[in-house]
C-alpha cells in the first residue's frame, strides 16, 4: 500500500509539472516543440552570438530595424554604388529600402506619412513648400548641385531663341512639373526675359517623361524637365537660358538630403552614418570616376551615355565644402530657400530653423 501511495504521489507531481509547462506555453501565445538538450544548447549559443551581433545595431538605433530612403531613378549619384553593393546596409546595420519617386512633393508626402525616413536628392522647392506649409522637416545636407541639368528646352519648330524670347514666348504653351525646382526655374526664366507668366500657357506635368512625350508629339513649344528627359529634348531643341546665365543672376540650383525632424531626434546616429557612407562614396567617385560609372548606371536604371551626360553637369560638395562659406557656413542655403518661397503668401521671413548641420558635422 505504501508503495502504491508513493507511486500515486510521483504521478501527481509529474502531472502538475506538465500542466505548468502547458500553461507557460499558452501564456506566451503558442506551443513550442521540445528540442533535444544538445540542439537546445546550440540554439542558446547561436542566440548568444545573435545577441552579440545585434549589440551594435541596438546601441546604434534602438527600435529601428530598417531604413526607408526615397530617391529618383535616372538621376545618377555616386552613393548609388553603396546602394547597389549594400554598403549602407552593412555600415548602418540595417536593412535599407530604396524607393523611387517621380517628384519631390511625393517625397514630402511620404515623409509626412512615416513611409520615408530620409529623402535623398529632394528638390529644394518641394522641401521649402513643405516646411512653409507646416511640415516638421530638416535639411541636413546638400546632395547635388547643378544648373545645366534642369532647364526649359524650346521645340525646334517653335523658332524660339534667346534673342527673340522676350516677344516669341508670349502665347507659347509651356509644359513643366509644378511645385518643384523646374517650375521655379521656369518662372525665373520668364522673369529674365520680361514675360509675365499670365502671357504664356503653362501646362502642369506629373514628371519629365510626360513633358518629353508632349515635346516629341509637337504639342508644346517649350518643355521643362531635368535629367534624361531634358537631355532627350536637347537632341533636337535648344535652351533659351543657360546654366551660366542663371549663375550670373545668382540662381543656385541644388537638391538636398531631408528628414522628418522627429526621425533625426530619435535616430540621429543613423542620419549621420547615412551621410558618412554618402561622403565616402562621393570621395571614391571623385578619385576614380570611370570605374564607378557602370555601377551607378545600373543602380540609376540609366544607360551609360545618359549616366555620363548627367554626371558631367553634377557636382557633389564635400562635407568641408558644405560647411564652408558658400553653403551652410554662410547664409547661402537660407537665402536660396527664401528665393524659392518668393510669391508664396505664406512664405516665412527666415528658414534657418529648418537647417540642421549637426549630423553632417559628425561626419569624418
Amino acid at each position: 500500500m505504501k508503495r502504491l501511495l508513493v507511486l500515486l504521489m510521483v504521478l501527481g507531481l509529474i502531472a502538475a509539472a506538465c500542466g505548468d509547462d502547458d500553461s507557460a506555453d499558452n501564456g506566451a501565445g503558442g506551443t513550442t516543440a521540445p528540442a533535444e538538450s544538445g540542439d537546445g544548447s546550440e540554439m542558446a549559443d547561436d542566440g548568444s552570438d545573435m545577441a552579440d551581433d545585434g549589440d551594435d545595431m541596438v546601441d546604434q538605433s534602438p527600435g529601428l530595424d530598417e531604413l526607408n530612403v526615397a530617391y529618383f531613378s535616372e538621376w545618377p549619384t555616386p552613393n548609388q554604388v553603396a546602394q547597389l553593393e549594400e554598403t549602407f546596409n552593412d555600415e548602418l546595420g540595417l536593412n535599407v529600402n530604396w524607393t523611387t519617386f517621380g517628384n519631390g512633393n511625393d517625397m514630402s508626402r511620404a515623409m509626412e506619412s512615416g513611409d520615408i525616413d530620409i529623402a535623398y536628392s529632394q528638390g529644394l522647392t518641394p522641401f521649402v513648400n513643405a516646411v512653409t506649409a507646416g511640415s516638421e522637416f530638416e535639411l541636413v545636407a546638400i546632395a547635388v548641385s547643378y544648373a545645366d541639368n534642369d532647364n526649359c528646352v524650346a521645340h525646334p519648330d517653335a523658332g524660339l531663341t534667346a534673342d527673340n524670347a522676350g516677344e516669341a514666348l508670349v502665347g507659347a504653351t509651356i509644359m513643366s512639373p509644378l511645385g518643384n525646382v523646374t517650375e521655379f526655374k521656369l518662372n525665373k526664366m520668364l522673369e529674365y526675359f520680361g514675360v509675365d507668366v499670365s502671357d504664356v500657357n503653362v501646362v502642369g506635368a506629373e514628371d519629365g517623361a510626360s513633358v518629353l512625350a508632349a515635346f516629341e508629339r509637337g504639342d508644346i513649344q517649350v518643355g521643362c524637365a531635368f535629367g534624361g528627359p531634358m537631355f532627350s529634348m536637347l537632341e533636337t531643341g535648344n535652351t533659351l537660358w543657360t546654366g551660366a546665365d542663371q549663375l550670373a543672376e545668382g540662381i543656385r540650383v541644388f537638391d538636398v538630403v531631408s528628414i522628418p525632424a522627429s526621425f533625426g531626434a530619435e535616430h540621429g546616429d543613423v542620419v549621420t552614418q547615412f551621410l558618412q557612407v554618402t561622403e565616402d562614396a562621393n570621395a571614391a567617385y571623385a578619385a576614380d570616376p570611370d570605374s564607378k560609372i557602370a555601377t551607378i548606371a545600373e543602380a540609376a536604371a540609366l544607360d551609360i551615355d545618359g549616366t555620363v551626360q548627367n554626371l558631367s553637369v553634377f557636382s557633389f560638395p564635400t562635407r568641408a565644402e558644405q560647411l564652408g562659406a558658400d553653403w551652410f557656413g554662410g547664409n547661402g542655403v537660407n537665402e536660396a530657400m527664401l528665393a524659392q518661397a518668393e510669391g508664396n503668401p505664406d512664405a516665412l521671413n527666415d528658414y534657418s530653423d529648418f537647417i540642421n548641420t549637426s549630423y553632417l558635422e559628425a561626419v569624418n
